[in-house]
């Protein structure tokens, strides 16, 4: 070999990042799902991140990431490797597996170029999800801040780009339970029902080009009684909006408005959406400004409502398109062991859905997490039902749950109530218009509970066309929200009741079975009961389903049960952590939850 070019072998050896020295490959060595070998590091989650609003000119910035964690008084020059986004540090998919300090931050940074067919137009930065509070530079030009792990928010960066080459660097702090902030289950040292933290990027990163007067979100509210869809073109300043609404490709209505204003579109013989029947129309909205068209959108929408009605027997029960519906089905967290946060694909991400149907179920809790906008979009086609929680933060207060509140509510200070109210509405602005949302759930069993009624009121006004689930398991009140909302492990039961809301059982269930070689912790796991084989953990659950059902008759108008997947070091999914295991005979679960949903048919 000629020593000019054994020289520039060393060179390259000695400069390039560590990361591609080492190709990328998971970290650590917990269960993974089927899913990990089918992600790819150079295109992971390649698809497009937002159904609801879509454009056809978009770019994915999902890949490998150089990344560093350094003390909060130190600046990015030098990386300590690369990292996969959008997974966390702490995941395997991220290929680091590592814990960030809550002195330190997680630094990020990747280079991209702007296809020139984007000249002209200004040039959008989304992120789906950032925990918790992210700064973002291009080209060393601060163009913004974010607070708040759940919600997606978007820059405008047109004006710090540059010919050629561009360089993105993120800045993430994340406290996880030492601050205020939602969370969810997130700890820093994980046990019992809380769970690995998350930091920095858990879902997709990408650009997109829009006019000057663009579309930058639609609210859109179905209107069974009037019998039309309102729709809001949400950031147009001025200018005309024109709705288009199909059905199976055909034109259906179309309406038009001023910009910031509704628009009204008729939707004759309207189709409604059901978990039977999930029909979805098209949307086709476009911006007019000065006569001429400067930005067109696709999104979709459904003909559903939600409600409270007595049935003959005087019970309250809630209401789907004005017939009585049981809502009966998992509590469902959201976990990856491979991905923690994130899902490994979209078909995993799909997948937990799929099978919910699969089990025979019509409703998701989903539980102290959000997901990112293709998961309802899974649901809304798929035709699930969520109850979705508010994830949980700060402190714990005290929990009273069989019986009415009497102590002294948690008190949270000036700045925690506003991080709380501030992401609530984010979380509720953000899902607004997917049909699969029926019930909002702020407090779940005393976890940073405060000014319940407050926050109920609240609730109700911001989004009258959903029903509002107080205090989850949590500490009751009179007349606040719709839902009385008791939890019991392991089997049903009903210790409280009120004659003027709906009447649910938030929680039951925790049937444990450990699977040898499908366990986060082969020595370490619990469930509330644990049994042996599917058969038995079957049997259990058709005992408690047929309890159930008969207190359907007695008041209960809708269950979950606990839960979809096994999580860390929790047994009592129905299926194992890694989805490569179901725990129980599916036509007989099928049978049995169709059998307690059919009760009020």
């Amino acid at each position: 070999m000629k020593k000019s070019v054994f020289l520039l072998l060393v060179t390259v050896f000695f400069f390039v990042s560590p990361a591609l020295a080492q190709p990328w490959q998971p970290a650590g060595d917990h269960i993974r799902t089927p899913w990990a070998d089918q992600v790819n590091p150079t295109d992971p989650l390649p698809e497009y991140p937002r159904p609801q609003l879509q454009r056809d000119a978009w770019m994915n910035l999902n890949g490998l990431w150089d990344y560093a964690v350094l003390p909060l008084d130190a600046t990015f020059e030098k990386a300590d490797g690369q990292i996969l986004v959008p997974f966390c540090i702490e995941s395997s998919l991220s290929g680091v597996g590592r814990t960030v300090g809550t002195d330190e931050n997680l630094w990020y940074q990747r280079r991209f170029n702007v296809p020139k067919a984007w000249k002209g137009q200004r040039v959008l930065l989304h992120f789906g999800a950032v925990d918790w509070r992210a700064d973002i530079w291009v080209n060393g030009v601060k163009t913004g801040s974010h607070t708040g792990g759940y919600i997606p928010f978007s820059l405008d960066i047109t004006d710090a780009l540059q010919a050629g080459e561009n360089t993105l660097t993120v800045r993430v702090w994340d406290g996880t339970d030492t601050g205020f902030q939602p969370r969810g289950k997130q700890v820093r040292k994980p046990s019992g029902i809380w769970y690995t933290s998350v930091t920095g990027i858990w879902q997709t990163v990408w650009l997109e080009p829009v006019p000057q007067q663009h579309i930058a979100g639609l609210r859109i509210t179905p209107d069974l009684d009037h019998g039309c869809i309102r729709v809001l073109a949400e950031g147009a300043e001025n200018g005309l909006v024109e709705v288009h609404l199909l059905a199976d490709g055909k034109s259906v209505a179309s309406a038009r408005s001023l910009a910031g204003s509704e628009a009204e579109v008729a939707v004759p013989n309207a189709h409604c959406w059901t978990p039977d029947d999930p029909f979805l129309y098209d949307l086709e909205v476009s911006l007019f400004v000065g006569g001429k068209p400067v930005d067109k959108v696709r999104s979709y929408c459904a003909m559903r409502q939600v409600g409270m009605a007595a049935g003959p027997d005087g019970i309250l029960r809630m209401t789907l398109n004005g017939k009585p519906i049981f809502m009966y089905g998992p509590l469902d967290q959201g976990w990856w062991p491979d991905g923690l946060y994130t899902a490994p694909t979209d078909e995993a991400l799909a997948f937990d859905v799929q099978k919910t149907k699969d089990w025979g179920f019509n409703l998701i809790r989903k539980h102290v997490k959000v997901e990112p906008d293709r998961w309802y979009w899974h649901c809304d086609r798929l035709g699930i039902l969520v109850w979705q929680d508010m994830p949980s933060g700060d402190l714990h207060g005290s929990w009273q749950m069989t019986r009415l509140y009497e102590g002294t509510e948690f008190v949270r200070s000036a700045a925690s109530e506003a991080c709380y109210r501030k992401e609530w509405k984010e979380i509720m602005d953000y899902l607004y218009s997917h049909p699969c949302v029926v019930v909002w759930v702020p407090f779940n069993e005393g976890w940073g509970q405060f000014k319940t009624v407050e926050i109920t009121d609240w609730t109700k006004q911001y989004d009258p066309s959903r029903l509002v689930n107080s205090a989850s398991g949590g500490n009751h009140f009179l007349k606040a929200g719709d839902i009385l909302d008791v939890h019991n492990y392991p089997q049903p039961d009903m210790y409280l009741y009120d004659t003027k809301r709906v009447n649910v059982l938030g929680e039951y269930g925790g049937i444990g079975m450990p699977v040898e070689g499908h366990l986060w912790t082969p020595d370490r796991n619990w469930g509330y009961i644990k049994f042996a084989s599917p058969a038995e953990v079957t049997d259990e659950y058709v005992k408690y389903a047929r309890q159930l059902k008969d207190m359907v008759a007695r008041g209960f108008s809708a269950a979950i049960y606990t839960q979809t997947t096994d999580v860390e070091i929790e047994v009592n999914g129905l299926m194992t952590y890694d989805r490569r295991v179901d725990k129980v005979d599916i036509p007989r679960i099928r049978e049995i939850n169709q059998q307690v949903i059919n009760t009020l048919k």
